[in-house]
Order: C-alpha cells, then structure tokens, then sequence
C-alpha cells in the first residue's frame, strides 16, 4: 500500500529539517523542564554570583585603599604589590596542589564553557579570592563562568533532577550565564559570549542558548534590585568617556587597522607569554606560582617608582583604571601610558600562566591605553583610539569576535564608533588566527571527580 500523504513525513533513513527538529525539541517535555528550571537557577545563581563579586570588591577596597589610609598613604606605596602578591602566589598554588578543580581554569587558556563540577566550587571561589583581591592583573569573568555552571550543576542534584549529557549541558551554559550578566551589567552580552564559547550550530545553538538567555535575562533583574536594595557596588564594565563623541572620518577607519595589528599581536604574545609560565608553574606548582605572583608584584612597583602613580594601575584587573582613563584621557602623560603597557602587559603574562581570573579586563585596559597613546596620530581621535583598541585586545584575549564587538559597543554606552569597532575586530581577530598558536597550557592540580553518569562540561 501506498502512503496516501508522502509529504507527510520525512522518508525514512533522511534526517528532518533544521526547523522541524527545533519544533520537536521545543515541544518535548523535557527541555520544557529544563527551560522553566533554567529561569528557576537564574535567580539562586545570580544571588551568589552578586555576593562573590561584592565579597571580592569590599576585599579590594580594603587592602588596597582603606588599609594604606589607615597606616597614613593616600595612595599604596610603591612596594605595596609585593608581600600582597607573594602571599597570593602561595595561596594559589596550594589551593592549586591540594583542592580539587585547580582553583579553575588557567587564564592563559582563555575563557571556557564547561561548567565546574560541584566538588571543584570552593577551590574557584578560593582561588579567585586569593587572586583578584590581592593584585592579580586578571578579571573576574572566568571564574563566574565557573562558578555560575557549577552551582547550576550542584542546584541539579540538590533537586535530585534527572541528569544527562543534554541537560548538563543547558544547566552548565545557563548557570554560567547568569553568573556573566552580574559583572557585564546586561544579559545580552553574557548571552552572545555563551554562543561563541561553546562553538555549536543550528538547533544545538538555539537548544543551549534558551535557557541560556533565559537565566541571565532573569538573573541580571535580581542583581540590578538587589544591588539596589544591599547598597554594596560590585564593579561593571561602564564608561563614561569624559570627551564628547566624534563623528568618524577617515583618517579613524584607516588607522584603526593597522593599530588592531599591533594590539592583537601584543595581547597574543602576551597570552603565549602566559602559556610559557603556565608550564613553568606546573614543574613546582607552590613555589613556581609565588615567583610569578612575586615578579607581577614587581612590575607595579616598579610602574610605582617610575611614573609617581598608584601600582594599583597595574596590580588589578584594569577595571576601575580604565573607567578613569575614559573620564580623563590627558591626564595620562605619554610616558605614564607607556610604562602602564610595559608593566602591565609584563604583569597580565605572568598572572595568566599562575593565578585564577578572566583575560577581559586587563586586555581591554591595554587595548583603551594603546588607543590613548596613539591618539594624536594625524585623523585618528581619542574616543575612536579608545574603541578599536578595546575591540582589538578584547578578540585577541577571547578569540570571540561577535562578543567582542557586542562588549565594546555596551561597554561605551553608543553606537557611534561600531564601523571602527567592528573593522578592529575583524583585523584583530585575524590576525591572531594567521599568528603561531604557541604551547598549549599543561594540566595542574587536582581534578574534580564528577558523580557517575554525570558530565560538567558542556558543549
């Protein structure tokens, strides 16, 4: 007998649209379930995620503004850096050696979508916390993702859900990211960020990032009200550029591209750098990781000693900094711009070869503070410098080319430079793509044993 209706059905052995296997995985229950838990975990998640980074500013604030005060500096002394990041480097690399997770991933690796196994939570936090606080030139976005895919995870089996590769998979992305959208102050960019990260297409795409998307949209409203509610800041990536918005000509295009040369290839052997001391920290973990926290160290007091400036410019993530360069880009001298990129770069190596944090931070710093420096180039501005610096740095740390243009874009509050923006981050992302790879990070530490039948990475 004939099929009355052959169109009815695909012919057996074919496989079925892309738009009717996004159909079928919408309608089934379980992914429903996973959509309704996903918004669920986004508040729970985010609330950590609000505690952990207020937790981590209040620490920052203290030890490197309220306790010089109290001892009489208006500003850390130039040595300050180094007894601050000689004990983090030994915090690390204990934590490294003895708890399971390796405090997270190495930064030197860039960011990473799989979400930690719950036994690994307390090394991230306590790695983190040993690290950001005390100096470290790194961000604190890698240990959200971390921290954000492995409370989601722990959520999963503290509801005694089912657990399978898929589910672990939608859980891992979205707890990671709603954790995101508390440090990036908006749920698309954390959003984009997890599509790239995780490198899928098609239904996959759609299937991860729902509950994705859905979690941060409803994480980042409990963060924004309880901020609100709690007083406590946490810190975000905001500008607010202290020279008006210039309408772009061609001298801006033009030297946009070669400057996105330039800043890719110094951030990727910045990375390369930090891949070299990853392997260098993993023959003695302990003593390894002091001697680059110490050498971090070093580099902000001589930063300090050199320019007369706080050697908070280099020892932290960039992030305060760089919202003050945008206020008052000349109040930076040439050589003070100069040696910030030299220690800072020097010091942003080290730190992602052996202390935990995110590559972000310090690479869109570098990439604003390039951007000033070449600002009085003939056509290019200050405003568009700033832009294709940041769009550069940041692809050539991420490798995310979409992010990073979302990102720059966000982070300067208007569309007006997106030309620039987007031509720096496709040169830049080019460029580190045409470049040598370079070693690859070494595995460290202890892993984190996950319970049977479950997995903590996802796609």
């Amino acid at each position: 007998m004939t099929d009355p209706h052959p169109s009815a059905a695909p012919a057996v052995g074919t496989q079925p649209e892309e738009a009717d296997r996004l159909r079928l995985l919408l309608r089934d229950p379980a992914y429903q379930k996973a959509l309704v838990f996903s918004a669920v975990i986004g508040v729970p998640v985010s609330l950590v995620a609000f505690w952990f980074l207020a937790g981590l500013h209040q620490l920052e604030h203290l030890l490197w503004a309220a306790l010089p005060h109290t001892l009489g500096w208006d500003t850390p002394p130039w040595w300050w850096p180094l007894p601050l990041l000689t004990v983090s480097g030994l915090a690390v690399g204990l934590i490294v050696t003895h708890l399971p997770g390796a405090g997270g991933h190495i930064p030197a690796a860039g960011l990473h979508s799989a979400g930690m196994a719950p036994a690994a939570l307390p090394g991230v936090v306590l790695a983190a916390a040993a690290s950001l606080p005390l100096g470290a030139t790194l961000g604190p976005e890698a240990p959200l993702l971390a921290l954000g895919g492995g409370l989601a995870l722990l959520f999963r089996d503290l509801a005694r859900a089912p657990a399978s590769e898929r589910s672990t998979a939608l859980l891992g992305a979205a707890g990671a990211a709603a954790a995101l959208s508390t440090i990036f102050g908006n749920p698309l960019v954390g959003a984009v960020i997890l599509i790239e990260v995780a490198g899928v297409g098609g239904p996959q795409l759609f299937a991860v990032m729902l509950p994705a998307l859905l979690s941060s949209g409803v994480g980042s409203l409990i963060f924004t009200g309880f901020r609100r509610w709690t007083g406590l800041p946490t810190g975000s990536l905001s500008l607010k550029p202290g020279v008006p918005f210039p309408r772009l000509d061609l001298g801006d295009v033009l030297w946009s591209l070669p400057m996105a040369v330039v800043i890719a290839a110094g951030v990727h052997l910045a990375l390369a750098t930090g891949r070299l001391a990853a392997l260098f920290v993993s023959r003695r973990t302990v003593v390894h990781t002091a001697v680059c926290a110490l050498a971090a160290g070093a580099c902000a007091a001589v930063y300090a000693l050199a320019v007369g400036r706080s050697p908070a410019d280099v020892a932290s993530s960039g992030q305060a900094v760089l919202a003050q360069l945008a206020k008052d880009p000349h109040a930076w001298s040439v050589g003070a711009l100069v040696a910030v990129l030299l220690c800072k770069g020097t010091a942003y190596a080290l730190c992602l070869g052996s202390l935990r944090g995110g590559p972000t931070f310090p690479a869109l710093f570098l990439g604003a503070a390039v951007g000033v420096l070449l600002a009085p180039l003939p056509g290019l501005g200050v405003i568009p410098g700033m832009a294709g610096g940041m769009a550069a740095a940041s692809v050539a740390a991420l490798r995310l080319p979409v992010s990073s243009v979302v990102l720059v874009a966000l982070l300067l509050g208007s569309v007006a430079m997106t030309p620039v923006v987007i031509l720096a981050a496709v040169v830049g992302f080019v460029t580190v793509e045409l470049l040598p790879p370079g070693r690859s990070v070494p595995p460290v530490g202890k892993p984190a044993v996950q319970p049977a039948g479950r997995t903590a990475t996802t796609p």
